[in-house]
């Protein structure tokens, strides 16, 4: 009777076990299916992220015009400004972009003098063309493409022909637009090296200030021969309004650059009323080849100024950088400041 009914419930537990186990093998089969898959996924992830696919039939996405557009000038100035909102501006166009041409010099400056190179990072670059950006972004993280259209910027612009009137009248435009945006700057021509931080040697006072070609001695005589290519100015309402009519002025005075313009406008009574404090760099500091700085103890900059030609800049550049770096070697100050430049530029 046992031997029976142990016999007869045998098949019932053995349907049983194995409903349990295809059960538990459904599960299991079921989880690994699901790690596969997820294991797939990831590594397709990974792979397209390492090996990323062409885009077909659309633009290149490293195209200085795509790159522009993708971030605003504001931004720019943003991620290049001090703490205190101040930034340092140049312009760059194709013809001073080129390999071993100013730029390269411009950027070597701040390199090799003294206190600079932590100034790279709030320096931004506006390019008046799409061969300078291109330029420009390979060597320098603060880029911006400035589209202007109607006119070329690429080549070399002689002094006071059209396009360098024009070229001059765009940076006072965008100036005043980095001014309005509550942004102080340092504008900077890239033909200027950066020998030594000049931040310490800007006036505590004054609204604007700016560079000489030929200092008389009172920083606050606006008779001082004045050069546009150093100028310091604070972000307030007296900048922004002298900016205003300075760049407005142009219209009277047609065939002058923004120099030019700018001894014309300085003493009227707009600007008295405008009530902007203005102040005149020594040349000691801020030298230049219309008068270069007296002491290499205390240049903070170099100016290829009362120079016309690229080629004679560059020489003429290459010889101050050289003479900078002998100075940088030796353990002394130097007594009597002798420059090897101008030289073509005389």
């Amino acid at each position: 009777m046992n031997s029976s009914s142990s016999s007869s419930s045998s098949p019932s537990s053995s349907s049983k076990f194995l409903d349990l186990v295809s059960a538990i093998s459904q599960k299991e089969v079921k989880k690994i299916l699901v790690l596969f898959l997820g294991l797939t996924v990831s590594c397709l992830l990974l792979y397209k992220t390492a090996y990323p696919l062409p885009l077909l039939d659309h633009p290149s996405s490293s195209s200085p015009q795509t790159r522009s557009k993708s971030i605003s000038f504001r931004e720019v100035l943003e991620n290049a400004s001090t703490e205190n909102r101040t930034v340092i501006v140049t312009t760059l166009n194709q013809a001073w972009a080129e390999p071993n041409s100013l730029f390269d010099l411009f950027l070597e400056s701040f390199r090799i003098g003294h206190g600079t190179l932590k100034l790279l990072q709030h320096v931004v670059v506006v390019c008046l063309d799409p061969e300078a950006f291109d330029r420009c972004a390979q060597l320098h993280p603060h880029c911006y493409y400035l589209e202007t259209s109607g006119t070329d910027f690429s080549g070399e612009k002689r002094f006071a022909t059209p396009d360098y009137l024009k070229m001059m009248w765009r940076r006072i435009e965008l100036l005043t637009q980095v001014l309005e945006m509550g942004f102080n700057f340092i504008f900077t021509d890239a033909d200027i090296m950066w020998l030594r931080d000049p931040f310490p040697r800007l006036y505590p006072d004054g609204d604007f200030q700016m560079a000489c070609d030929r200092f008389f001695g009172d920083p606050y005589n606006s008779n001082n021969w004045v050069n546009g290519g150093f100028t310091y100015v604070k972000s307030n309402h007296r900048s922004i309004d002298f900016y205003k009519f300075w760049y407005k002025s142009r219209l009277d005075y047609p065939k002058l650059h923004d120099q030019d313009v700018f001894n014309k406008i300085k003493h009227k009574a707009i600007v008295s009323e405008i009530g902007i404090q203005m102040r005149f760099f020594d040349t000691v500091y801020f030298g230049g080849f219309c008068q270069t700085s007296k002491d290499i103890n205390l240049v903070c900059t170099m100016h290829a100024n009362c120079c016309i030609g690229l080629e004679k800049k560059l020489h003429d550049l290459n010889l101050v950088l050289d003479d900078w770096r002998k100075y940088s070697s030796l353990s002394e100050q130097v007594k009597n400041t002798t420059w090897s430049a101008p030289m073509k530029c005389l």
